[in-house]
């Protein structure tokens, strides 16, 4: 049995484009973008602030790598460039492969603001630089773009990691306190190996136009670590770490974990 969960339809959007330097972030730098090859990333920010943006609220950064659907998930404080910044590297420390290049829309907490003075503002923008990571954006209004974590098809179908992976899980309540960030960070280390080592999805490999009609083809539902596994370009060293890992897993229990811990948050949270 799953815990009850908020009827909440949809969460509120908090992304606010605003007038950025859009020079001083480049589309495709250091590593040509290669959706082929593991390491490049879309990242959103999906808040937990229930029916209102006001003050402060805990946020989720979803990570999903293009190529081999492998996801992060982690659980923010503030809504800020400076915590922002700080859960990327703490996610880049749980990749399975190192971290080429970032995806994010053009919200504030990862864009540069125009006339910002150096220091917060541009936290992330020089840790990419100074790692030589590639750092896009995609373009306002267009969720399409990142198709991966907040695509939704019309009907409400095909939605991404927003919320598969987070809204699905833990609803659409408002938590600010660290007591409930630490709940939700102990969700998401169950979470990540619940849905890389055992959730299978489609990769889309092929699409045709044929008249008023676009073909898609899938290749056989794999989980990202399967996904890890076939690639020649991993390391057999970090194959045989995933594989330790993945081993004494059980995905029965790992579920009973999660469900457990939150209706435990929800609990608190009412």
């Amino acid at each position: 049995m799953h815990p009850v969960r908020s009827q909440s339809p949809h969460g509120l959007s908090t992304t606010k484009p605003g007038s950025l330097l859009k020079h001083l972030i480049p589309v495709r730098t250091f590593t040509e973008w290669d959706e082929e090859r593991p390491g490049f990333l879309e990242i959103d920010l999906v808040a937990h602030c229930g029916n209102t943006i006001e003050g402060q609220y805990l946020n989720t950064l979803p990570c999903t790598d293009l190529s081999t659907g492998w996801t992060e998930v982690t659980g923010v404080l503030h809504r800020s460039q400076e915590a922002v910044s700080e859960a990327i590297q703490r996610m880049r420390q749980r990749l399975p492969f190192p971290l080429l290049g970032i995806d994010s829309d053009n919200g504030g907490e990862f864009t540069l603001a125009s006339g910002a003075s150096a220091g917060v503002n541009d936290l992330l923008y020089r840790y990419c630089l100074n790692e030589k990571i590639t750092f896009t954006r995609s373009r306002p209004y267009h969720k399409n773009d990142q198709a991966h974590v907040e695509h939704t098809c019309p009907g409400g179908r095909c939605q991404g990691k927003n919320w598969s992976v987070v809204r699905h899980m833990v609803g659409y309540d408002r938590w600010e306190t660290e007591q409930k960030l630490a709940l939700l960070e102990c969700i998401y280390d169950d979470l990540r190996l619940y849905i890389n080592f055992f959730q299978p999805s489609f990769k889309l490999i092929a699409k045709e136009r044929i008249g008023n009609k676009t073909l898609k083809r899938y290749d056989a539902a794999k989980t990202p670590y399967q996904r890890i596994l076939d690639r020649s370009d991993v390391s057999l060293q970090t194959k045989a770490q995933l594989m330790n890992l993945y081993l004494p897993l059980n995905p029965a229990e790992l579920r009973r974990q999660i469900d457990q811990k939150i209706a435990k948050l929800w609990k608190i949270s009412r």
